[in-house]
């Protein structure tokens, strides 16, 4: 039995150019169990950005829908949207846009502080996250007096700091060297496990793809199953 938390149906999505409409997503059915964690490969160029940016209403599709813990979010009026992305879904991506001016730290507390919540809950909840990611020690370094692979572990940190039912990761090893990368993925790997936190990271590296419980590959504007072990039990003729 399968405990689906995201659902998209006959996704389309297409992008406007000078040179005419660029099709990327086209009838894309895809289910995420949740606690699952799942990579999305495919070459650069080929629609994983684009991919993730509509599971995390970051974006809106053309036509189909997208299901999130039972909610069909694009139904949502844009508030509740809002509020539905930023307390349901964490973001995680290739660049770490952390805020120069604040100490990583303060980074980590800006979510639950534009939530609102109180500065004491929010630096509470942040030092238990940077001990959780071995930041001990760092937390009032400014993000540019950090190491690459710190300031990707700093925006994991803020992805995570409003308890995200869903941690949506894109290429979020790619500006790191092959050792930070493979230590960064080793750090979802255990928030997967540790927290049952359902995971979705589109990636080009299909070595440390290999590694998550189902690997999917984007290719032709659809989701094809990778066939071999690191398909797993889990990846069904539907993509679910």
């Amino acid at each position: 039995m399968t405990n689906p938390l995201i659902v998209a149906e006959g996704i389309k999505k297409g992008y406007r150019t000078a040179a005419g409409y660029v099709p990327v997503l086209d009838h894309l059915d895809l289910v995420v169990d949740q606690g699952e964690m799942l990579a999305i490969t495919g070459a650069s160029g080929v629609g994983k950005s684009t991919l993730l940016h509509v599971l995390g209403t970051l974006d809106r599709p053309e036509a189909g829908r997208v299901t999130v813990g039972g909610a069909d979010v694009f139904q949502l009026a844009e508030p509740e949207l809002r509020q539905f992305r930023n307390r349901t879904l964490g973001f995680v991506f290739q660049f770490h846009h952390l805020l120069p001016e604040f100490s990583a730290l303060e980074n980590v507390m800006m979510p639950a502080l534009i939530a609102r919540q109180p500065a004491s809950e929010a630096r509470g909840r942040a030092v238990d996250l940077f001990a959780q990611l071995g930041l001990d020690g760092r937390g009032h370094h400014r993000p540019g007096a950090l190491s690459g692979g710190e300031q990707q572990r700093v925006a994991v940190g803020r992805a995570l700091a409003l308890f995200p039912r869903a941690l949506l990761a894109d290429e979020p090893t790619g500006n790191l060297d092959q050792e930070t990368g493979e230590r960064l993925h080793d750090l979802l790997r255990v928030l997967n496990r540790e927290r049952e936190l359902t995971i979705v990271v589109a990636t080009h590296n299909e070595r440390l793809a290999a590694r998550c419980d189902r690997v999917l590959r984007l290719h032709d504007r659809r989701l094809h199953r990778v066939d071999g072990p690191a398909a797993g039990d889990r990846a069904g003729g539907d993509l679910g």
